[in-house]
């Protein structure tokens, strides 16, 4: 177990937009051109393109990797890669010891069998023994909550009954490593939770892990580590948060449609740390500078508080409501002071300057990830910091 570990090395994956020869008169020339041509398959000709750029990383056991990136930034390329799916065009990338993968779990099912016959089935595509799958049976049966149609062909079951069971097979196996790709919001909301409290508990059992996904949320929670993906290439890398925050900066950044050059937003960092506890107080210090005296209609910080799990934006205010005058030019620094009164999970405050005429942000500066951990007290979307006390007499 202790050798079992992933590497990516310098890895580089090519494609082809090639053209499609739907008759032999197209063929046929297209097949002399290449053989008379051939190509080096480092170099890109015209039509290619890279997916993947000179990706390197390591995970060890221990270790939970989370790659993140908008649509197209090369994380389903990078897990084929992993899953020798694909063949890297440049480098070296291997996954040494027996790999779980929880990707596209109810993929095996076959219509006409059982869910207990799929479950026999799905296990040994995925490479569990016979012995571990009539071991884990009733496991497996009881996590999925289908205990009642187990005996049913599969093509009577509804969508979440098969991810259910599909995700119950894969979360079940022993792998030395495991590769987990937009998993985390299968079935229901009750079984949502149960599935990543599985994932949770796989990640952290000491085996390397990767997980790409778009949760946010849920790559803050879960992860040691994490890289940004941005058309092949790596945006950033470092700690989730900071990952986190650089993928919402940099998604906001595509946002601005001006830039008056006036405000320079260089820092944001929480005061105290970025994890606080549901009700509680934090607080964030913004530094930066104006280069010349500011417009009237702008202002110079203007903050969003944004859940990572919905993506809506909970909360927004700034310098011109919060009474701080930041007229002068030159260098500045202020502080906002906040109560977390929201559910536990992982949100953004994020900074930018703004046009209160055309409300459009002008420039963005960083962005900031809090991690809100559970009180305990309540349940619900907002803190209301109940207080109960029992009357005497």
């Amino acid at each position: 177990m202790k050798e079992s570990r992933i590497v990516f090395n310098h890895v580089w994956k090519k494609f082809h937009r090639g053209q499609l020869h739907d008759s032999l008169r197209d063929l046929i020339p297209a097949m002399v051109r290449n053989l008379a041509a051939p190509r080096n398959p480092a170099e890109l000709h015209e039509g290619d393109f890279w997916a993947v750029r000179d990706l390197s990383f390591e995970v060890m056991p221990g270790e939970t990797l989370g790659i993140i990136g908008p649509n197209g930034s090369g994380k389903s390329t990078t897990l084929k890669l992993l899953t020798r799916i694909l063949a890297p065009t440049r480098g070296a990338c291997q996954a040494r010891g027996r790999v779980g993968t929880l990707i596209e779990v109810a993929a095996g099912f076959h219509g006409d069998l059982t869910g207990g016959e799929n479950v026999f089935l799905q296990g040994a595509i995925m490479g569990m023994r016979l012995e571990d799958i009539r071991r884990k049976f009733d496991e497996i049966v009881e996590f999925a909550g289908i205990a009642d149609a187990i005996g049913t062909p599969v093509k009577h079951y509804s969508s979440g009954m098969n991810a259910r069971l599909g995700f119950s097979i894969a979360a079940h196996m022993e792998p030395d490593v495991l590769i987990i790709d937009e998993v985390l919001a299968v079935g229901d909301l009750s079984f949502q939770e149960r599935a990543f409290g599985r994932i949770r508990d796989l990640a952290r059992s000491g085996i390397p892990v990767v997980i790409v996904s778009h949760q946010l949320d849920r790559i803050a929670e879960l992860c040691t580590d994490a890289i940004l993906l941005n058309r092949g290439e790596v945006a950033a890398r470092g700690t989730p948060d900071d990952v986190v925050a650089a993928y919402v900066s940099n998604h906001d950044a595509a946002k601005v449609v001006s830039s008056t050059g006036v405000v320079h937003l260089d820092r944001a960092t929480l005061i105290g740390g970025g994890v606080v506890q549901s009700g509680g107080h934090f607080a964030v210090r913004i530094d930066g500078r104006l280069s010349e005296s500011l417009p009237s209609d702008v202002e110079p910080i203007h903050l969003r508080f944004r859940s990572l799990q919905s993506g809506n934006v909970l909360f927004t205010s700034g310098t011109r409501r919060l009474g701080v005058d930041l007229s002068v030019p030159g260098p500045f620094a202020v502080t906002a002071e906040f109560q977390a009164n929201v559910p536990a999970g992982s949100y953004v405050l994020e900074v930018s300057a703004h046009d209160v005429a055309s409300h459009r942000d002008i420039a963005t500066g960083p962005s900031t990830l809090l991690r809100v951990t559970d009180a305990g007290t309540f349940v619900g979307t907002v803190q209301l910091n109940a207080r109960m006390a029992r009357i005497e007499g």
